[in-house]
């Protein structure tokens, strides 16, 4: 067990050298396995933050730890400037079960956004002419914190100590589809949509809505993209978030769970945008590193099967017929799919996230009221009863 000062260490060391963008509970986690992590005097915290939906095998999978360490002894890392049979194969992997063509890769959500952001207006520019920019986002979206994807995302806590951002952007109201089909235009290069809403409170988009984008998208000749760094990759019980609607995107965003905690983030897309793309339009150094591409064709290969994600499927009606069971007058509305659950209550989320520190549970909201549920796609009955219990406690 770490000492009493060597806690004291870790913390005083963040607090000293660690730019201070992020607040954090006063406790310092050590190792973690399955659904549980550990802090440093040995107390117990059952995760259903996963890492902000990262962590989809859950802590210190033995697949996850056995592929890193069979390919840091072979190959880590070098650059984008030569093939690596892992990067290929994963490109490979990720077209042969979506509707892309091709990838890009890169190291974070934002930065998959951002990929997007370009290959769109690069095709528009090229195919309908200088004037054809515009991008078309939607209330409370989240789609990063670098430039391009800051300025497609609607908070004034996050954009408005940033300004200017990148212009030409237009936001509409999420799932109104009048309103979008009274904005887009000719000038319109993309319009960019979470099929699930994360950070702005789990707001699922309607079926009809994202068909609607798709429409008006073909109208204009403007591309739709998708950002599922979130909600993609089993979160909602299917493969892809975006499936249930009958709707397939021109470029689509992923990240988070995609390397079980590596960083990775991928701009997948089709033959028709890749068309505009040339080389040097973009790039980077560390994206599609043979760790972190080997990690993520094992996860894919271990997701994509219908057993495991008949269980996402399973556990995720599970966990929305318990919380509606609760029937507690402080619930507002429970919103969400499979493993992607929004609770809204009628006092501020926080309180819930720091209570469960006490009582053993990592927690972490989307919005003031809103709790977020996003644990390890290998949850089972059991954690959530656990979390169901400490609900009813507390509520």
């Amino acid at each position: 067990m770490t000492t009493l000062t060597q806690v004291h260490l870790a913390i005083h060391q963040e607090k000293n050298y660690i730019a201070q963008t992020y607040p954090r509970p006063e406790f310092v986690i050590t190792h973690g396995e399955g659904m549980t992590v550990y802090d440093s005097d040995g107390k117990e915290y059952l995760d259903f933050v996963a890492g902000i939906a990262v962590m989809a095998l859950g802590h210190s999978d033995p697949g996850v730890v056995e592929i890193i360490q069979q390919q840091a002894a072979k190959l880590i890392h070098v650059s984008n400037l030569y093939y690596t049979e892992a990067q290929s194969k994963l490109a490979e992997q990720l077209c042969e079960v979506s509707f892309a063509d091709k990838v890009f890769f890169c190291n974070s959500g934002a930065e998959a956004n951002e990929a997007s952001l370009k290959f769109a207006r690069k095709y528009a520019k090229t195919y309908g002419g200088p004037d054809k920019t515009e991008i078309i986002a939607f209330t409370k979206a989240f789609h990063g914190r670098t430039y391009g994807a800051l300025s497609i995302t609607p908070k004034a806590h996050y954009q408005d100590p940033f300004k200017p951002l990148v212009p030409d952007v237009t936001i509409l109201p999420f799932n109104d589809i009048e309103a979008l089909q009274d904005a887009i235009s000719e000038r319109t290069a993309a319009v960019v949509v979470e099929p699930i809403q994360g950070e702005g409170g789990i707001n699922p988009a309607n079926d009809e809505f994202l068909q609607a984008c798709r429409a008006a998208c073909d109208e204009v000749d403007a591309l739709l993209i998708f950002d599922e760094v979130q909600c993609g990759l089993g979160r909602t019980g299917t493969l892809w978030a975006h499936e249930p609607s009958g709707v397939t995107p021109d470029l689509m965003a992923l990240a988070k769970p995609l390397a079980s905690g590596l960083p990775i983030g991928v701009a997948l897309m089709t033959d028709k945008v890749h068309g505009a793309v040339k080389p040097g339009d973009h790039g980077s150094t560390f994206a599609g590193g043979a760790v972190v591409c080997a990690v993520a064709s094992y996860m894919l290969e271990t997701i994509n099967t219908p057993e495991f994600l008949a269980h996402v499927q399973e556990m995720g009606t599970y966990l929305l017929e318990q919380l509606q069971s609760l029937n507690s007058p402080r619930i507002v509305e429970i919103r969400g799919r499979g493993l992607m659950v929004g609770i809204e209550f009628d006092f501020p989320a926080v309180d819930l996230v720091n209570a469960g520190y006490t009582a053993g549970y990592l927690l972490i909201n989307a919005g003031p009221d809103t709790l977020r549920l996003v644990p390890p796609l290998i949850v089972q009955q059991e954690h959530i009863d656990h979390l169901i219990g400490f609900f009813k406690t507390v509520l």
